[in-house]
């Protein structure tokens, strides 16, 4: 059945309903919370699989993508059931991201996108399938890390298709393959047939067309006569396998030159070795797609190679090795020149430990007809160090940079042109020579270590990492993060997303490990430590640590063994088949696109990945759910009473399931036959002594007039019945909108076992004084609702109050403390006359609060580290 035919049985029985109760929406809010978990879940398990520490194969990813399918389409189903709309939108995001998994499961792989071209200033690690994994790294190391790479464009895995399909190549690999009888000999002359056919066949006309225009727009940027580097960028080629030396790199082409360079690039995807290289890892005919890039010729004055970590005799990472030589580096890494080798403290600022100089007597320099050819070096060159102190330095640097971004370390290509500015011309993983580096005399010297915390929180990701201490909070400007900075939190946050490249580790107080955050840091392969309760304040801003995220230990200071292990772990099961599936599935899966809920793009059409579409939905059922329980029509069926004590509200309870113990045909209650957590927890902080001032406040004749003539819509007023003081209650969920005097309050909270569930939307506008002590008031409710990690909007006099993914207690605690803050603000505008008085009342009454907080809700201090505790910890 299409999804649109499903869609429409969905909605069938829908026409003939006038309303549908609260209660039964609320099971489908409910609904959509335990898939929303079940995903999340999935998505956790997956990716814990490419954690290397678990075997699977092609029935685990087959069942578990289906069970995923299956509970995105249901989601989305209950979402459209809680809103009472179709979520065309969502439908359609969902069969796409459906069929694409689908396509790759049945080993029809596609390229993603239309453009055959994409110029480098445009590529990111995202774009890898479009131009493979050496290019896609190389536009993220400009564009990212905005380090030099030459300019230049890439001729994408599209074109390859298009080129391939249009002269009838694929099959005829597909078919030879098929027939092979397994003898070299019969491989050797398939390979070749491959190669000559490549070669003689023509571009499409349209691909030829976009290359030129390309090489035009080059032509403009070069000062000399444009020369070209086509280099290969096959899928997979510097990620899970190196493929190094496998495929062709052609040199100082001139642009007349490019079309058949291009094809001699794409021929040696069927080398011989190419092939075999291939064959012995497992790789299917639908894996193979050949992207090439096209930059700009370097200057190349001094070239070599950089390998960021190097195991000596005692089976340690603690050195960095350069080889080097004058002129093109393609000599280097075909090991056809004497080069100088010096090896660099991984230290800064990375000081030459010892230096062997070669005598280099010839250089490769670019020839005038094109490629590359040998020439002596000057005498006076011969045998002195090819690279300064200075380059040395700057080349650490560079690698060093490239290792914190990666994760891991790298075999980085380089040159320094004639004006002594560095180039990356790529970097790749840097493979280890096996278990030589093992073991590591880790335990020895993690005794001596000193512990700051051990066994608290959940392992989101293993792994290990050393670094300084960045405290972010939700007003941190992110683009601030420092490369190679451990995060250090009090919440998990999707928004974490932006810096997961340069943040080496993960530490928060609360949040899950299957929450939205712990799945990016799966993804990105970053340590992370979550719900550790007080690390805000155990640890401090700049503080050195070595994160032992295996173990879930912090220690103080730089443990370098364990650093050095976790380097010299050897990735396994990488090389499979089902491994390299399932990477390719989490890529349509578990990204986060989706990060910010007031975005322009936060809507359905968005949805790249299922946790988009499940970041999304989660986010607005819980708007639906606030604005269902506004609704009258659907809470037509549920019981209303009169609450006869607790502050004097004359507060209407509407009981839509298991908010209250009374008897059915009650028309009244009191506080002790309230069962709904979230609401018995609000009242009970607005009972406190103290919070509730019934005393008669002076307002001014103008003040109290402009309170006339201000409009309130119905979204700012809250319920439609302006006045009424309402609570909608069930067990876990309260939903209370009232007016108290001339200002209007919503609280909307779900309170559950179930951190990844849990929220509290809180929304505060009006008064009776003029705007100036209105937004006096707003600020200090800001205030106060910061001081307890409430993300806060201020517009006027309006003030909005989110927080979410809490445990139990501490949002019992919040919901207290905004029982009380309401009762305390209640007429509080008539009193700050002055701006000063805003920041006294926030200490009074973070004073008074944290003394009536109940001591079953006592919790650990946290704090910013800045002298001034969190009340919120």
């Amino acid at each position: 059945m299409g999804i649109m035919a499903r869609i429409a049985n969905l909605f069938m029985g829908w026409r003939n309903e006038q309303s549908v109760t609260f209660a039964l929406l609320f099971k489908k809010f409910k609904s959509i919370l335990e898939r929303n978990n079940r995903i999340l879940e999935l998505m956790a398990d997956m990716g814990d699989k490419l954690g290397g520490e678990y075997i699977f194969d092609n029935k685990y990813i087959e069942d578990a993508t289906f069970q995923l399918n299956d509970q995105v389409f249901k989601l989305i189903s209950d979402m459209s059931v809680l809103t009472q709309s179709k979520n065309t939108a969502l439908f359609l995001a969902f069969e796409r991201i459906q069929h694409i998994l689908e396509e790759e499961i049945a080993g029809r792989r596609h390229p993603e996108g239309s453009r055959m071209v994409l110029p480098f200033q445009d590529i990111g690690i995202e774009a890898e399938d479009e131009v493979g994994g050496k290019i896609s790294q190389l536009g993220d190391i400009s564009n990212r890390l905005h380090l030099q790479t030459p300019k230049g464009f890439a001729i994408t895995t599209t074109a390859f298709f298009a080129f391939m399909s249009h002269n009838g190549l694929l099959d005829l690999a597909q078919k030879g393959i098929e027939q092979w009888d397994g003898t070299d000999q019969e491989l050797h002359e398939l390979a070749d047939l491959m190669q000559s056919r490549i070669m003689d066949s023509p571009l499409p006309w349209r691909l030829v067309a976009q290359i030129d225009a390309m090489i035009d727009v080059l032509s403009k940027c070069s000062a000399h006569p444009l020369r070209l580097a086509l280099r290969s960028s096959a899928w997979g080629e510097d990620g899970d396998s190196s493929f190094a030396g496998q495929y062709a790199t052609e040199l100082n082409v001139s642009p007349d030159r490019v079309v058949e360079a291009y094809k001699t690039v794409v021929a040696s995807t069927y080398s011989l070795e190419a092939w075999r290289y291939r064959l012995d890892r497992g790789y299917h005919e639908h894996e193979v797609a050949m992207a090439v890039g096209c930059q700009i010729m370097a200057d190349s004055r001094i070239s070599g190679v950089l390998f960021t970590c190097t195991q000596t005799s005692s089976a340690t990472c603690e050195s960095m090795i350069v080889s080097a030589t004058w002129g093109g580096g393609a000599a280097v890494v075909a090991g056809e020149t004497a080069t100088d080798t010096i090896y660099l403290s991984r230290t800064p600022p990375y000081p030459p430990l010892t230096r062997a100089i070669a005598r280099k007597t010839r250089r490769l320099v670019p020839a005038a007809r094109g490629d590359l050819v040998w020439e002596d070096v000057p005498e006076d060159l011969q045998n002195i160090p090819s690279l300064t102190d200075s380059q040395l330095e700057q080349l650490a640097r560079a690698g060093m940079s490239l290792e914190r971004y990666y994760k891991r370390p790298q075999d980085v290509e380089w040159t320094f042109d004639s004006r002594g500015e560095l180039h990356i011309l790529q970097s790749r993983p840097l493979r280890s020579g096996g278990d030589a580096g093992l073991p590591v005399p880790v335990q020895s010297a993690t005794r001596k270590a000193e512990i700051i915390f051990a066994g608290k929180g959940l392992v989101a990701q293993r792994g290990v990492a050393v670094g300084k201490v960045v405290l972010v909070d939700h007003n941190t400007d992110l683009d601030q993060f420092p490369e190679g900075g451990i995060l250090v939190s009090k919440f998990t946050s999707p928004r974490y997303a932006r810096v997961m490249r340069r943040a080496c580790g993960i530490i928060t107080d609360v949040g899950s490990p299957t929450g939205h955050m712990a799945t990016i840091a799966r993804e990105q392969r970053v340590p992370a430590l979550v719900n550790t309760e007080e690390a805000t304040r155990l640890l401090h801003d700049g503080d050195e640590i070595t994160l032992d995220a295996t173990q879930n230990i912090v220690y103080r200071g730089r443990v370098a063994e364990l650093d050095k292990f976790e380097r010299s772990e050897p990735d396994m099961f990488e090389e499979s088949y089902e491994y390299r599936l399932l990477r390719r599935l989490l890529k349509h899966i578990t990204p986060l696109n989706l990060v910010d809920p007031h975005s322009d793009d936060f809507k359905p059409q968005a949805c790249k990945t299922y946790h988009d579409i499940t970041r999304y939905i989660h986010e607005k059922a819980v708007e639906a759910l606030v604005v269902l329980s506004q609704r009258h029509d659907a809470l037509h069926h549920a019981p209303a009473r009169r609450l006869l004590d607790g502050p004097p509200l004359g507060l209407t309870i509407i009981d839509a399931g298991g908010g209250t113990n009374c008897p059915p045909e009650a028309p009244t209650l009191n506080m002790e036959e309230i069962t709904s957590v979230p609401l018995l927890a609000f009242l009970q902080g607005m009972s406190i002594s103290g919070m509730w001032d019934t005393a008669p406040v002076p307002v001014d004749l103008g003040s109290f007039m402009s309170s006339f003539t201000r409009t309130f819509t119905a979204s700012m007023a809250g319920p439609e019945a302006v006045g009424r003081n309402l609570a909608v209650a069930l067990r876990d969920y309260m939903n209370v909108n009232m007016r108290l005097g001339y200002h209007f309050n919503t609280i909307d909270a779900y309170i559950s076992e179930q951190i990844n569930d849990n929220y509290i939307y809180f929304r505060f506008i009006g008064g009776v004084t003029e705007l100036v002590r209105r937004s006096r008031r707003a600020r200090f409710v800001a205030n106060v609702l910061d001081r307890f990690d409430f993300r806060v909007e201020v517009h006027g006099d309006l003030v909005v109050g989110r927080i979410k993914k809490l445990s139990v207690t501490r949002m019992l605690v919040r919901m207290h403390m905004l029982g009380g803050l309401v009762g305390y603000a209640r007429q509080l505008d008539a009193r700050l006359n002055s701006d000063e008085l805003v920041a006294k009342h926030a200490q009074a009454f973070l004073e008074a609060i944290k003394s009536t907080i109940p001591a079953e809700l006592a919790e650990p201090t946290g704090g910013k580290n800045n002298g001034t505790a969190h009340l919120g910890a």
